[in-house]
């Protein structure tokens, strides 16, 4: 195994650094820096997405004949990564990550040509309707019931955890259209345009202070079955492809530049003996543990990007080992921003967050948004599959307990 960049993609990964150094200007900078949620806000993903859009970077991972770079897997990492090196903003992945490559893979003709265009320009802004109170990890137990009515279905019952959905006007979601055999073969897969009359979106704000998620009910709502992905009851199948792609993240990157934060966060704080934070050895040694955790992340995305490029075979899973560590490791960086900024981690800070707030942080400005983060990203060890979920996976196919 070679880790190391070979000539071509050294000198894409600084046309890469080259263009960020320019597209991602100090304005979207600082308004990037007062996101403390997975996602940005969508008028700041909005004129990111924009910007790659036009420069033709918006789809890494995308075919060429879809609008896509056509890049390799090694170039597709790099750039993931120096994106996550530079704190560009996360780009909701339901479109571009998820919805885009489903209907490649399942969609029609007619859906592919009309879908994804929208998609790759962000015309058309989607949230994922496939949790619901009491199915989100055991997805199969959903309840949501589509009827066929003629050309139509017609849809009860209600989504959670839907992100962005205040944002979105496409909805991709799974129903249950069969009771009468194994759960996972009664549900199908269907498009909604999110103008369609008897859709109610209820926000949900997180204990961070962000309206990130929702809850969407359905009274009658009625889409046309020329909206159905795959085939009526099959939508498991379809699922299951789906979730090949959401799992799938540069974390190193993001870990290594907030733990970046940190550091200079414990120089900048006191260690309450006239020295700087960065000076307690119990606090080194913190980081320390934190960083190793951190390298065994880097080198294990490492190995599998170079699995990949020489059609090696990762096994399923990997995506489920990557999940689980980088979530919690950035889990970990997040409790010692958390205990390195000390009272100012009390103040609410909500106010001071988000493109447009118009108040001064409590504190220095490293501190805004250390709170809500925090909060934020207890959740990210249960979105995605929960850590719970991982292990289970890696037990049975990498254990084969």
């Amino acid at each position: 195994m070679d880790l190391a960049l070979a000539p071509a993609d050294a000198a894409f990964r600084d046309e890469v650094r080259e263009f960020l150094a320019t597209a991602f200007t100090p304005a979207l900078r600082e308004a990037t820096k007062r996101q403390a949620g997975v996602f940005a806000e969508a008028s700041v993903n909005r004129r990111w997405h924009r910007i790659l859009y036009e420069k033709g970077w918006v789809a890494p991972s995308w075919p060429k004949e879809y609008g896509g770079t056509g890049w390799n897997t090694v170039q597709r990492y790099i750039f993931d990564s120096e994106c996550a090196e530079a704190g560009t903003p996360a780009l909701p992945a339901m479109g571009l990550q998820m919805c885009g490559p489903v209907l490649m893979g399942y969609g029609s003709d007619e859906q592919k040509a009309w879908h994804l265009p929208r998609i790759l320009s962000g015309e058309n802004y989607w949230c994922q309707g496939y949790s619901e109170p009491g199915s989100g990890s055991d997805l199969a137990s959903l309840q949501c019931r589509a009827v066929r009515d003629g050309d139509d279905y017609v849809v009860n019952g209600t989504k959670i955890w839907t992100t962005h959905a205040q944002y979105a006007n496409w909805m991709f979601l799974l129903v249950r259209t069969d009771n009468s055999g194994k759960p996972q073969q009664g549900i199908t897969f269907l498009l909604l345009d999110m103008k369609t009359p008897g859709i109610t979106i209820k926000p949900i704000i997180t204990m961070s202070g962000e309206h990130e998620v929702n809850q969407v009910f359905f009274d009658n709502v009625r889409i046309p079955a020329s909206n159905r992905v795959g085939k009526e009851n099959d939508g498991w199948t379809v699922a299951k492809y789906l979730l090949e792609f959401e799992r799938g993240h540069a974390f190193a990157s993001r870990i290594r530049g907030a733990l970046r934060a940190v550091h200079a966060i414990a120089k900048a704080e006191s260690n309450g003996s006239g020295g700087a934070l960065w000076d307690d050895g119990n606090f080194r040694r913190k980081i320390s543990s934190v960083e190793i955790e951190l390298a065994a992340v880097d080198f294990t995305e490492r190995r599998i990007i170079s699995q990949l490029s020489t059609g090696g075979n990762t096994g399923d899973s990997a995506a489920s080992m990557l999940k689980l560590k980088g979530t919690e490791t950035m889990q970990s960086v997040t409790e010692l921003a958390l205990e390195a900024i000390g009272f100012y981690a009390q103040p609410d800070q909500r106010t001071a967050l988000g493109e447009g707030a118009n108040e001064s942080p409590i504190g220095p400005d490293y501190a805004a948004t250390v709170g809500a983060r925090y909060l934020n990203t207890r959740a990210a060890t249960i979105y995605g599959g929960s850590s719970e979920v991982q292990r289970n996976i890696l037990a049975r196919l990498a254990l084969g307990l």
